[in-house]
């Protein structure tokens, strides 16, 4: 039982426009990148924006020192491309300095064997070499229009403004303050006194805010000398002197060398329409196990999917992630908080762009870099610390992820989608997808309607407000637990997506998030479905 009430509902409509939509986490992002599309910007302009805003707005769920993958649509050219800016342990990366406690499991996401002092989970010791400004840097120069310098301006002026602590804000910080009071930089940046969460004012006249100048200052070098300067310039020779200063092993060389990759990618069929996915070291090739199982049964015929298709999804999300844990070494504890954000993008023209990024664990690494103004990842806690496993902690390996934006197109319809929420990101994608191809629902109903989480763990965990009829059939052969659709903790994953439908662009947003919001560019008309 709960206290939450059973009359109460929720609804935030997808919004509809033939301008271009961006749909993200934070709604004050969204605006950044719909600003740039409405100067003419297309769709990747508006992710280079979007991407450096949510890092000043959403500092616990990702930022430039982290990693991730983004999938892009060119409609002129009829192809998707995968951009892969994962994170890697540092060359220097000594396994012997994460030695096994013999005590229990690690503290946070995975349960891995814990690490005496949690070296892998928090401090400099768990930062890993950060891929994301590479990987959008990579991006602009092959698909963007407008100049680089101009699409990072919100996100400098966000940073000198300051984050405004609302009630959101302020419980995410609560839910954080111990670890955070642990590094000096990152008690001065989001505490009062280094010790106490920052609270809301009690009446709109009180605007408490959290300005972040260094980041600021960061953000404009990085403007004006280009991407690379955080990887071979002074922003990347200080991030590595404050890591190493921390007792990290990032170094310079470590920025020097990294380079993010970016590919075309093949369409992956699926009944009436198909997907374009990212590759290895994501949930991509997982994410076809699924609907490589799911075409094997009848999931069409109905408006709504029934007992028999919630079934079917947890029989494939079961089937799948046992492949994936056994091949592929991820080993994350389902239901675990993290640090992720993703948003999608489409243009008045039909380009696109799902792009997820993460620092991991929510804070990351909870240090932050005191001459960046820079929250840093905790990448490290990626790997197995116990050797001879498929993703042991080694020197120089490239970390593997949970994030799965996907490309899909239905019969009639193409759209780009994906989620926040660690293990959970994959089976709410496919069932946002699922709802979109096998039901030929919209973006607008697909969004609202329940979910399973299937990822993985000793149950399904199955939204309460799924009818009584499908929680039985679930429950037939299976452990169901219910839990409510909420804002914290998260049962499920947080999405957000865009549609494309003839020269009508639609774009939708998790219901239960406070803060993210899909917004049409200013100039075009836009209205609720």
């Amino acid at each position: 039982m709960n206290a939450f009430s059973r009359s109460q509902t929720i609804r935030k409509p997808a919004i509809r426009s033939k301008a271009g939509i961006v749909a993200a986490q934070s709604r004050l992002a969204a605006e950044a990148g719909a600003a740039v599309l409405a100067e003419g910007g297309d769709a990747l302009d508006a992710a280079v924006a979007t991407s450096f805003a949510l890092g000043v707005l959403e500092p616990w769920m990702s930022g430039p020192a982290g990693g991730g993958a983004m999938m892009i649509w060119r409609e002129a050219e009829q192809k998707a491309y995968c951009v892969h800016y994962g994170m890697r342990a540092p060359a220097g990366l000594d396994p012997a300095d994460y030695p096994l406690s013999g005590e229990g499991v690690a503290s946070d996401l995975f349960p891995w064997k814990a690490v005496v002092d949690d070296r892998n989970v928090e401090g400099a010791t768990a930062v890993a070499v950060p891929g994301l400004v590479d990987g959008i840097g990579i991006a602009h120069q092959r698909f963007g229009r407008r100049p680089w310098q101009g699409l990072l301006e919100p996100a400098i002026a966000l940073a000198r403004e300051g984050l405004r602590i609302d009630w959101y804000a302020a419980l995410i910080l609560a839910s954080n303050t111990r670890s955070l009071a642990r590094d000096a930089d990152a008690a001065a940046l989001f505490l009062e006194d280094g010790m106490w969460p920052p609270v809301p004012g009690w009446t709109a006249l009180v605007d408490r805010r959290v300005p972040n100048p260094a980041m600021a200052e960061t953000l404009a070098v990085l403007a004006e000398r280009g991407h690379r300067e955080f990887y071979d310039g002074e922003i990347g020779r200080r991030l590595a002197a404050d890591v190493q200063a921390k007792g990290g092993s990032l170094s310079a060389e470590d920025l020097s060398a990294y380079h993010a990759t970016i590919a075309e990618i093949a369409r992956t069929p699926y009944r009436d329409g198909g997907f374009y996915l990212p590759g290895n070291l994501t949930a991509g090739p997982t994410f076809a196990d699924v609907f490589a199982r799911l075409g094997e049964g009848d999931m069409t015929g109905l408006d709504q999917p029934d007992g028999h298709s919630f079934g079917a999804y947890a029989d494939a999300f079961a089937g799948a992630y046992q492949d994936r844990l056994a091949g592929m070494g991820d080993n994350e504890a389902p239901h675990s908080p993290t640090c992720t954000t993703h948003f999608s993008v489409v243009d008045r023209d039909g380009n696109m762009v799902a792009m997820t990024q993460t620092l991991l664990s929510v804070f990351g690494s909870r240090v932050v870099s005191p001459s960046t103004g820079l929250l840093l990842n905790n990448g490290i806690m990626w790997f197995d610390p116990e050797q001879g496993k498929p993703n042991s902690l080694g020197p120089g390996k490239r970390c593997l992820m949970n994030v799965c934006p996907v490309i899909g197109e239905t019969a009639d319809a193409r759209f780009a989608i994906g989620a926040s929420g660690g293990r959970k990101i994959l089976p709410a994608v496919a069932q946002l997808s699922s709802f979109l191809i096998d039901f030929g629902l919209d973006l607008d109903a697909a969004f609202h309607h329940p979910r399973i989480d299937a990822s993985g763990g000793p149950a399904v965990i199955a939204d309460e407000a799924l009818s009584p009829e499908i929680l039985a059939a679930l429950g037939q052969t299976r452990r169901v637990v219910t839990a409510p659709r909420t804002v914290y903790p998260n049962s499920f994953a947080c999405p957000a997506g865009v549609m494309r439908r003839g020269a009508q662009n639609f774009g939708a947003t998790e219901i239960m998030s406070p803060w993210g919001d899909a917004v049409a560019e200013p100039s075009g008309a836009s209205d609720h479905p």
